[in-house]
């Protein structure tokens, strides 16, 4: 079980990797996109950019391989894409039970890279909307994940310092935010790969 730091008085979550099991999806979803458009997003990059909104990854590839891809219109794309698959979501367990053991006993808050017409979707496929009321999307920021300003927020809107704030992450740019905030920030990838390991031992 991951423990919760004592000094947390708030939690906040990413969601595509950390609160649910989607990030294959969005690979696919990305594939799907560069096949139709003429372009490769290699997977390591994807990782590494975890939590970036897509029309930012679009920039990440036009800087990166030349290319002169529309940032909005490939965002669409790849976003309708990965809706047309979100039936198979699911919440990924050891950091959903966090939820649902705090649930009533401390403010939460998802703070994500992803747009609010395809995050609701997510969080509604996982049930996370039964737990958790705030919710600060990448339309509502100007500044994204390394920036701090999307887990700021969700401190703002619990009503918690940032300094009593712990953040779950699964990616570089969100634990760098977290750090820039000031927060707590908890790494949830070694504890997923362990759960995953032990459900196929």
């Amino acid at each position: 079980m991951l423990p919760i730091n004592p000094r947390a008085r708030g939690l906040i979550f990413d969601m595509d990797g950390t609160l649910a099991d989607t990030m294959p999806i969005h690979f696919k979803a990305w594939a799907a996109a560069g096949r139709k458009h003429g372009f490769v997003y290699p997977e390591e990059m994807f990782y590494a950019n975890a939590g970036t909104p897509s029309a930012d990854i679009v920039r990440i590839v036009n800087r990166t391989f030349g290319k002169s891809l529309d940032p909005e219109f490939i965002s669409r794309e790849k976003e309708a894409a990965f809706l047309s698959m979100i039936d198979v979501v699911k919440p990924l367990d050891p950091i959903f039970d966090i939820v649902k053991r705090c649930h009533g006993r401390i403010p939460m808050a998802i703070g994500t890279g992803e747009y609010r017409i395809v995050a609701d979707r997510v969080i509604q496929a996982i049930g996370a909307d039964r737990y958790i009321p705030i919710v600060v999307y990448a339309d509502e920021v100007s500044r994204p994940k390394p920036d701090p300003e999307t887990f700021l927020k969700c401190a703002e809107r619990m009503g918690v310092a940032p300094e009593f704030c712990e953040v779950f992450e699964d990616g570089e740019p969100g634990l760098e935010a977290a750090r820039r905030a000031g927060m707590m920030r908890t790494d949830v990838r070694e504890a997923l790969r362990t759960a995953s390991g032990t459900r196929s031992a």
